[in-house]
């Protein structure tokens, strides 16, 4: 008779609220590092992200992950493909891989949304660009790159500019 063992478990982590590496990805828009894939044993990933009053996460498109939101504070609001919500803290939001989808601060005090990652290593993406963007002279036309080494190609769908004007949202500059 086989025995088969399964594979050793992570520790528990504990993460107190406030606690968590920070970072800035777009104009606005925060990244709190939370819960990461050693930390899951590569089950996931959780990130935190704070929003700035008009504040935008550009189009894009996941080709690896799906992203699962729940909103804390605030109201987000979300566009994937033709279908748009705004949500207030505790809503829940599915982004599943291969569909272009944007968020923002659609309210007008501060929002603050916790990012479920599945499969996890996106948060290295998060990583990245919270360095680029806090480096001197960083230029908005490595993000792009950045995003093709993810698995995340930027869009400019016909939607984008309508959201903008709606909600009176900063885009990130094009390099």
């Amino acid at each position: 008779m086989a025995i088969h063992l399964a594979p050793t478990a992570p520790g528990v982590k504990v993460v107190l609220p406030g606690e968590g590496r920070t970072g800035g990805l777009a104009p606005g828009v925060g990244v709190v590092f939370k819960v990461e894939a050693v930390d899951t044993g590569g089950a996931l990933s959780i990130v935190e992200h704070p929003f700035a009053v008009g504040a935008l996460v550009p189009p894009h498109l996941h080709t690896r992950e799906d992203e699962y939101s729940i909103v804390l504070e605030g109201e987000i609001g979300f566009r994937s493909e033709d279908q748009e919500v705004v949500l207030g803290a505790g809503g829940y939001i599915v982004k599943p891989h291969g569909q272009v989808h944007a968020m923002w601060n659609a309210g007008t005090t501060p929002a603050r949304m916790i990012e479920i990652i599945s499969p996890p290593g996106f948060e290295g993406f998060f990583r990245e660009l919270s360095d680029m963007t806090a480096a001197p002279g960083f230029e908005p036309s490595a993000v792009a790159a950045l995003g093709d080494r993810y698995g995340l190609p930027f869009a400019q769908p016909d939607w984008l500019e309508d959201v903008i004007a709606r909600y009176g949202l900063t885009a990130m500059p094009r390099g």
